[in-house]
């Protein structure tokens, strides 16, 4: 879980110190080798902030066109639809007990439900 939560806190230090301009304009690069800026329906990311979350930064994709990209013209196609893809990846939550219980915060590791790419569909 450590080098888990590692990897995720260097992904968003990578897009927090990126030099790269936040584009949100619906195209594809080709010369680019990263997955979400050559897919049909290329995809950003953001940062989710979830104080209560250990990590409480996850990198968390966002489709960057409403339809997808027509290979053939590599212009948006709106026939079809750009939707995210969703994964469960595993976290932590704080639970603090409320007054009148008092006593230490405890973690619980869960389950949640974020966008990590984008997909065409029909």
């Amino acid at each position: 879980m450590e080098e888990y939560e590692r990897n995720l806190g260097e992904m968003v230090a990578q897009l927090r110190n990126s030099s790269e301009p936040a584009r949100h304009k619906c195209e594809v690069n080709l010369q680019l080798w990263l997955s979400n800026k050559r897919s049909l329906s290329p995809w950003g990311y953001s940062i989710n902030h979830d104080p209560s979350r250990i990590p409480a930064d996850l990198p968390e994709a966002r489709c960057l066109c409403l339809g997808c990209v027509n290979p053939f013209t590599m212009q948006e196609d709106r026939s079809m639809v750009s939707v995210p893809v969703f994964s469960q990846v595993p976290v932590r939550r704080r639970f603090c007990p409320s007054p009148p219980r008092s006593g230490p915060c405890r973690q619980r590791a869960v389950m949640e439900t974020i966008a990590v790419g984008c997909t065409c569909i029909f």
